[in-house]
């Protein structure tokens, strides 16, 4: 049984459902590079080491702030494609509780079919950039605004 319309954010439900539509890998690809477009731009001041994620080939960095209880994430890579993923997560993930946030299991990225149309170093890139997303809510949800270690 898929995640999608049971347990994720409506937000994301809907991004996940976008791409189960598309069967064709270049239209996934397509959906991305349009979600690149959309990010709005990250100061350069925000990419620095703490920000960036490990494991990515690419360089992506995120950024969170909490404002009225809601996460609030920034990011940017200089790889097109992975921007685009990028946008995809804040896209999903923006506006919501950090205990939300921590709730969410990774299998959403099987369910967008994203997985067999990506290279393994940008598909475990998208992982790492959610377990990413996902650290900096929980340091929000224990009150540190330190973010917990690995």
């Amino acid at each position: 049984m898929s995640s999608t319309e049971t347990q994720l954010p409506p937000k994301l439900g809907k991004i996940v459902a976008r791409f189960q539509r598309r069967s064709n890998p270049k239209q996934k690809y397509e959906q991305l590079l349009w979600y690149a477009k959309k990010l709005p731009e990250m100061p350069e001041s925000s990419k620095i080491a703490q920000n960036k994620v490990n494991g990515c080939v690419s360089q992506v960095y995120i950024t969170a702030s909490l404002q009225d209880g809601k996460v609030f994430y920034q990011g940017d890579s200089d790889a097109q494609l992975v921007k685009g993923l990028v946008a995809f997560l804040i896209e999903g993930l923006n506006n919501l509780p950090p205990e939300e946030i921590i709730q969410i299991e990774p299998d959403f990225i099987e369910d967008t079919g994203l997985k067999v149309s990506l290279t393994p170093s940008r598909a475990n890139g998208f992982f790492n950039i959610f377990q990413m997303m996902k650290k900096k809510a929980l340091g929000f949800h224990l009150g540190t605004t330190e973010q917990p270690e690995n």
